[in-house]
């Protein structure tokens, strides 16, 4: 068991935080919210600290799941950040969706210190966080991700090393991308349906078991379906992930013609209200 630090206690971290203290690793958190990570410490049994660098003392590793890359930057960085104050030989990993370039920007600050750095986004959602059953993606030296994986098994149905630092940011780009059109594409298979008279769920039980099949067919279609769109992962957190997308991809000259116009149609449904909702309500633009 291992003395781990978890700073970041949002819709997935405050959960991930529970299956480490859960296998019996000695969790210390930091929110930026004092009081939720007081709450955390209660529940679980953990304890709670006030700032990022006294979160991280004597912890042997300390994950991160904050918002962005100005987020990650303030608990890692200056007199209250968690670099600074780290032992050597510890390892930091990140789990946020960011940019490779801040990836790369903090590792480079980690190794000078002497600490070891994975960049570690997850999939799975809110869920899958709940649940233990994230995929996680990672990027780093293969002696740090040796070490990390063993503790990232509290809350991950798949962990892989995908290459150097920045792999596992590039990885999770991957996903979002794939996320992008695939939701698209089914909003406007079920609302084409709907406009059409047909039974929805007769549609889905039969398309489901074809080609057309995929998770989020098998559960999301009744709820994009009846408009209720109160759960998953924000269209606000996805458009600021699609940013980072299109913005590597114009660094390496790839073309993202669908996941640009799918990042547009997210803009509309954030000008319906719906910054909140969960990306499913792609189908909103087409039922309205």
């Amino acid at each position: 068991m291992a003395q781990v630090a978890f700073l970041g206690l949002g819709v997935m971290g405050y959960p991930m935080a529970g299956h480490l203290a859960a296998a019996g690793h000695q969790v210390t958190v930091y929110n930026r919210t004092a009081e939720k990570a007081r709450k955390w410490a209660g529940q679980h049994g953990g304890t709670s600290a006030a700032t990022p660098r006294e979160a991280v003392a004597g912890a042997e590793f300390v994950m991160a799941c904050v918002g962005n890359d100005d987020d990650l930057r303030a608990i890692c960085l200056g007199d209250d950040g968690a670099l600074g104050a780290m032992d050597k030989g510890a390892i930091f990993v990140d789990h946020t969706t960011v940019s490779a370039a801040v990836t790369r920007e903090m590792a480079t600050v980690a190794a000078d210190r002497g600490l070891g750095y994975v960049d570690a986004p997850v999939s799975g959602g809110q869920a899958g966080a709940e649940n233990g059953q994230l995929s996680v993606m990672c990027g780093g030296a293969q002696a740090d991700f040796d070490r990390a994986a063993p503790i990232l098994d509290a809350y991950a149905k798949i962990c892989r090393l995908m290459g150097e630092v920045g792999s596992g940011q590039i990885t999770k780009m991957c996903n979002q991308i794939a996320i992008a059109g695939l939701v698209q594409g089914l909003s406007e298979s079920l609302a084409f349906a709907q406009k059409s008279g047909m039974d929805v769920e007769k549609v889905v039980e039969v398309i489901s078991q074809g080609a057309a099949g995929s998770w989020q067919m098998a559960n999301r279609h009744k709820t994009m379906a009846a408009g209720e769109f109160e759960h998953g992962f924000a269209v606000d957190w996805m458009r600021k992930d699609l940013g980072i997308c299109l913005a590597a991809a114009d660094e390496v000259g790839a073309a993202l013609p669908v996941t640009a116009l799918v990042d547009q149609f997210y803009k509309e449904v954030q000008g319906m209200g719906g910054g909140r909702w969960d990306t499913s309500s792609l189908i909103a633009r087409l039922t309205r």
